[in-house]
């Protein structure tokens, strides 16, 4: 294992800004991670999380890390990485057929989920990370009479957000990772004589040594003798109190007795999930958990589901026989899928403009999962351009993607279009197409449920609709019955 603690949310009290040093140092630390992995023949993913997720300047480190370390970051969501953790706490620990709340404080955020049987219950991902609340409440020197105070209220105040969750799915076990509470851990056992060990995984840490903790902290810091805490990191000293008041604003809160520690987490559930992309069945289809919580907003929002299921189906079938065209893979395959499920979701707040709605709301849904936010994206666009104007250079969201993104929306959405127009009447008489190429274009043959069905309304919206997929293939289109 190699590890950096570059503190991208350093210098910054709303951490809505990377400092320049702070870019500086996770651009080399990359560099020096890729010739690691470079030098063993090993692939390379990178993941970036809160610091980077509420940047209003991530694009200097995405940039700079692509083109000076030759490194691409994928910036995942809240909750998307709270799947992650869990996915590396199961490998770690024997809990998958219990119920768990997990925890895992982080520099920017604390992820906390409830979850069975590898299903995520619940999850979300407060603003209560050790160096956020250190830049916030403890940035002096000494510590100010009311900080602790302030920091506990405001820990509170943020945790109640989760609690209606943790009292709806109720947990048998808490379970906590992250080297913040690994450390509670290592220094409540050396306040009780303990000799340090190698490894915690699976220790217990009670809430009576996580209070004993916090208030030694705090004398601690007071005193100035922070570095006299037994096996306390001195990495970790300056931001270790407010890591230390999220744990405790947890056990609290949520009535935790004790819970077990886990040194598997976000980083280990990146490289499962990595292994399970990279062996097939991961966006050939949906992945898994990806597909149920497309079909959960789905379920929450659209007013007809079985009509997005089935323009889902022939989408698919349309983009897999233009594929010799249109030159995109199963990646973006998948994402057609999701954008196709989802783009009546808009629907909810307002018939007119719903494709707009339906862009914001895949774009902020707190319920998808087992995406990168660039894929969240992606599928919001593509739901955002299945219907009324194409994409133009002044829509800004559509302006910020690169070429080959664009390149992969307007195919994507132009396949959905047609796609929509092929069960204009949402009765499913269309069952399936078959494209064939001609001397003037391509010929999109329409199959019937059966003989007796009349498809010519389809047939006219799926050709009124084929303009923008007639466009970016740059064939005419021409929609037609069938031989019988």
């Amino acid at each position: 294992r190699e590890k950096d603690m570059v503190r991208l949310g350093s210098g910054s009290t709303d951490m809505k800004v990377l400092a320049p040093d702070a870019v500086d140092r996770a651009v080399a630390a990359l560099d020096r991670f890729r010739r690691i992995a470079d030098s063993h023949g090993a692939a390379m993913r990178a993941v970036a999380t809160s610091a980077v997720r509420e940047a209003e300047n991530r694009e200097v480190l995405l940039r700079r890390a692509h083109a000076e370390a030759g490194v691409d970051i994928e910036v995942v969501s809240g909750v998307e990485e709270a799947r992650l953790i869990h996915l590396g706490v199961l490998q770690a620990l024997e809990v998958y057929d219990r119920r768990i709340l997990l925890c895992d404080i982080g520099g920017g955020s604390t992820e906390l989920l409830v979850g069975e049987r590898g299903e995520v219950l619940a999850s979300a991902s407060v603003k209560l990370g050790a160096v956020r609340l250190t830049n916030r409440f403890f940035a002096a020197d000494r510590l100010h009479p009311s900080a602790v105070d302030s920091c506990r209220r405001h820990v509170r105040e943020v945790l109640s957000s989760f609690e209606r969750a943790v009292r709806e799915h109720g947990f048998e076990v808490a379970v906590g990772s992250s080297g913040t509470i690994e450390q509670v851990l290592r220094i409540a056992r050396g306040l009780g004589g303990e000799e340090p060990r190698r490894t915690l995984n699976g220790a217990t840490l009670t809430r009576r040594q996580v209070m004993a903790v916090v208030e030694a902290t705090i004398v601690a810091r007071r005193e100035g003798t922070t570095s006299e805490l037994p096996d306390l990191d001195p990495k970790r000293a300056d931001i270790f109190l407010a890591g230390a008041l999220v744990l405790e604003g947890v056990v609290k809160r949520f009535g935790v007795k004790e819970l077990i520690l886990s040194e598997y987490a976000l980083r280990e559930g990146v490289f499962l999930d990595t292994i399970a992309r990279r062996r097939g069945g991961s966006l050939l289809h949906l992945r898994d958990v990806a597909r149920r919580s497309v079909i959960d907003l789905m379920t929450a929002c659209d007013e007809d589901p079985g009509h997005s299921e089935h323009v889902a189906h022939l989408a698919l079938q349309l983009y897999d026989a233009t594929a010799h065209r249109h030159g995109l893979g199963t990646e973006a395959r998948a994402l057609l899928e999701a954008a196709a499920l989802l783009a009546n979701v808009g629907l909810m707040i307002s018939h007119g403009q719903h494709h707009k709605h339906s862009y914001y709301l895949i774009r902020n849904s707190d319920r998808l999962v087992g995406f990168t936010d660039e894929e969240i994206e992606l599928v919001a666009q593509i739901a955002r351009y299945h219907r009324k104007s194409a994409p133009k250079p002044t829509h800004p969201e559509w302006a910020a993607l690169e070429p080959d993104e664009q390149e992969l929306v307007r195919v994507a959405a132009g396949v959905l279009r047609v796609a929509i127009g092929l069960d204009r009447s949402h009765a499913r008489l269309v069952v399936g197409v078959a494209v064939s190429d001609g001397d003037e274009g391509v010929q999109v043959e329409v199959r019937p449920v059966n003989a007796e069905v009349d498809t010519s309304l389809e047939i006219y919206a799926a050709s009124d609709r084929a303009g923008l997929l007639a466009d970016v293939l740059g064939v005419a289109i021409e929609v037609v019955p069938a031989p019988a």
